[in-house]
């Protein structure tokens, strides 16, 4: 493994910060391990000196309490276990996401809130996927046919039994993600990079000296100047190094995707802690329900050309009050606001500088991608910091690939928003009618209405998928896109020759550790 550079200043903490912090400082280890096994006769080469300067007077975001599978990876490598982290940041496991509301009442039922599952999916689910695909084909061919995911996944059937995925026999072949304390993680975090030599400053940069695509040095008010081989941006949306020294230009994803701020409002711990994420939707967004072992996190995401931070707080603690009881009210519980950017950098590595986390882009919190973008950036990175090649052609490299990335997360983000069927306010029929749809998601939209072979519209976007064959069915079917069809009479339905969901309920008794089943 090629050396890292030898002097790395990290701008910026909070969990993009600090997760940089471990992921460099893991690597150099490794790094080392390696030259010296490598180089035994040899001097090997130096280790990298890693420094994360803080500031103490601008907050980290510290909400974002999701993440995707992804995360399992990046404590594996830092040699972790879960167990540690989980209980030192108050975590809890999470299948999947529950979408509430997202489409219209059914009028026969205008009582019932529709919703569907987005599982997590694993090696377990091979058996049963392949019937829900069928499934989901009949349908939109006119037949009637269960395209219930809860019915065809193990994580939804995990959920409703209140299986948590640590008590299944060998758990690797099971996905999952957590939910956790964003202000404990970076706290956890900080602790490992400190540990593994990570120099901690806290102080402000106050001027920064740059040249061409280089950063040259960064005055500070604590530190004096600060020299580098490789300066690491992770000052969030103000992006000092990037976006205002290096005049990086920002890409919007405004267009497409409206929500630009959130509040955020904890509540008491829930009696009952389900291993899923509630997205709610509301008047002019939509609202986290996270639990944790200590509270519940809540958050309302919205668009400010819709309502106001004040009527959004108004709505998210009118919401909290009913559906909590009186002795676990919102009423008590400090709201914190934010502003989102939503958008990403078109060059996030040139000459000695990297933009990590916020300060390369974000897409709203709605799938909890931020962290695996911050994760895929470290890994992304190291990878091309190998490669024999010139620094231009590792540059292109990285930066190619990391747009495809933001870009393939921003078309399935916009499919949840583009697909709903709401008419009660103008923020839902905005996100119909007047989002710019991304191309990639208007040919899978034309492809699927047409009743065309589904399976060779997504071969034939592969390149520019992130989301892949599964997640790309379930939010189609979940969000019930199949009135479009000229033959969706749903008049014959097909037999049924197996039963997927006692499959799925066999194979989890089966594979369940004793002494660990919930029902």
């Amino acid at each position: 493994m090629k050396a890292l550079p030898n002097n790395i200043v990290i701008v910026g903490g909070g969990s993009a910060g600090w997760m940089t912090a471990c992921y460099l400082a893991r690597a150099a280890e490794l790094s080392g391990s390696h030259s010296q096994q490598k180089q035994q006769t040899q001097q090997s080469l130096p280790s990298s000196s890693i420094t994360l300067l803080e500031s103490s007077t601008i907050p980290t975001v510290g909400v974002g309490e999701g993440s995707t599978p992804y995360l399992r990876h990046f404590f594996a490598y830092l040699g972790v276990e879960e167990s540690t982290w989980m209980q030192a940041c108050n975590a809890t496991y999470k299948m999947g996401i529950n979408f509430e509301g997202w489409n219209k009442s059914d009028n026969s039922h205008p009582s019932r809130t529709p919703s569907y599952f987005h599982p997590f999916f694993s090696a377990l689910d091979v058996p049963t996927a392949e019937h829900y695909f069928s499934a989901v084909n009949k349908r939109r061919h006119g037949q009637l046919s269960d395209i219930s995911e809860s019915h065809y996944f193990t994580a939804a059937e995990m959920v409703k039994q209140n299986i948590a995925p640590n008590t299944i026999v060998d758990s690797a072949n099971v996905d999952y993600a957590y939910h956790f304390d964003a202000g404990l993680l970076g706290d956890f975090l900080k602790r490992y990079a400190t540990s593994k030599g990570v120099s901690h400053k806290v102080g402000n940069v106050v001027d920064v000296h740059a040249h061409a695509d280089n950063i040259e040095a960064l005055h500070t008010d604590s530190h004096g100047v600060l020299h580098a081989d490789l300066f690491i941006d992770c000052s969030g949306f103000r992006g000092i190094l990037g976006k205002k020294a290096l005049n990086r230009p920002v890409i919007s994803y405004a267009d497409t995707l409206f929500n630009d701020a959130a509040v955020a409002i904890p509540t008491k711990r829930s009696d009952t802690i389900k291993y899923q994420t509630r997205s709610i939707a509301l008047k002019h967004g939509w609202q986290w329900n996270i639990p944790l072992t200590a509270r519940t996190g809540n958050g309302y995401v919205f668009s400010s050309r819709f309502c106001t931070s004040v009527q959004a707080e108004q709505e998210l603690r009118s919401v909290l009050d009913e559906e909590n009881t009186p002795n676990n009210s919102a009423s008590g519980s400090p709201a914190r606001h934010l502003k989102m950017e939503v958008g990403r950098l078109n060059t996030h590595w040139s000459g000695n500088c990297l933009s990590v986390g916020l300060s390369q882009g974000f897409i709203e919190p709605l799938e909890a991608t931020a962290l695996m973008l911050v994760q895929y950036a470290l890994h992304h990175f190291i990878d091309c910091w190998q490669q024999p090649m010139p620094d231009t052609r590792k540059h292109a490299l990285y930066n190619n690939e990391m747009n495809r990335m933001f870009d393939g997360i921003r078309d399935y983000i916009a499919a949840h928003y583009y697909l709903n069927t709401r008419t009660d306010t103008p923020y839902w029929v905005a996100c119909r009618n007047e989002m710019k749809v991304p191309d990639t998601l208007a040919y899978l939209l034309k492809e699927w209405d047409s009743g065309a072979n589904f399976e060779d519209a997504l071969n034939e976007v592969d390149a520019n998928l992130v989301y892949l064959r599964p997640s790309w069915y379930c939010i189609f079917a979940g969000m019930k896109r199949f009135s479009l069809l000229k033959h969706d009479s749903a008049r014959h339905k097909a037999a049924a020759t197996i039963n997927p969901q006692q499959m799925v309920k066999d194979m989890l008794l089966k594979m369940q550790k004793p002494n660990t089943r919930t029902y």
